[in-house]
């Protein structure tokens, strides 16, 4: 799985406005190949979100140059982008622990 963080510093709303502006792109990213889930972000300092993707050339694929100018005209400013690569997943909802997608019994695994 690849995990990248989107921060556009600065780029604070309300609830409301968060919301509707969520509301208002989703429709670009649902369905999206290789995007798994996008959180979007509101907060005090700023705004943003958080794409899970697989594989990575998805988000590589994305994520190109003339993506932070397009974002810097929607937003206002040039966003943040930090990858990572994920391996272990703890989900409680699930109630398990996955390596690389796999449920794995976390105890046998720190042997």
């Amino acid at each position: 799985m690849f995990i990248a963080i989107v921060q556009l510093p600065g780029v604070s709303r309300g609830k409301e406005e968060a919301i509707a502006s969520g509301l208002a792109s989703s429709g670009k990213f649902a369905g999206m190949d290789g995007l798994h889930t996008k959180y979007y972000l509101n907060g005090e300092n700023g705004g943003g979100g958080v794409y899970i993707w697989e594989p990575r050339e998805k988000a590589e694929a994305f994520y190109t140059e003339d993506w932070y100018p397009a974002m810097e005209k929607v937003f206002g400013v040039r966003p943040i982008l930090t990858c990572y690569d994920n391996y272990v997943v703890v989900d409680n909802d699930a109630g398990e622990v996955r390596v690389e997608g796999e449920a794995v019994d976390p105890g046998e695994a720190a042997a």
